[in-house]
């Protein structure tokens, strides 16, 4: 059994019991948090899309919060001198899928 679920903007197919990074949700660690967009269940060979999926949701429970890696952001406008360095880091946390 998988379903595909939308969270922080993007897609992603899952399974229970499945580690996932996804974007940073409120909630500690050990909370359980209900994902409710869901696009695509599949239940033993039978998929079920769209208006069928109302009341469907993702139970997953929060393993962790992290920040990723770091990325270097530089711009650069010729002839001018403009030049800028920034950093990023992203928040994330990771979920492990309990029952769809």
């Amino acid at each position: 059994m998988y379903a595909v679920i939308a969270t922080g903007g993007k897609q992603y197919r899952v399974e229970p019991g499945q580690q996932l990074t996804v974007e940073k949700l409120t909630g500690e660690v050990g909370d359980t948090v209900t994902l409710t967009p869901v696009m695509v269940v599949d239940d033993a060979g039978s998929v079920s899309a769209g208006t069928d999926l109302a009341g469907r949701s993702i139970t997953a429970t929060i393993t962790g919060h992290e920040r990723g890696e770091h990325i270097r952001v530089f711009t650069y406008k010729n002839k001018s001198r403009q030049r800028k360095r920034r950093g990023h880091r992203q928040h994330h946390t990771t979920l492990r899928i309990e029952e769809i």
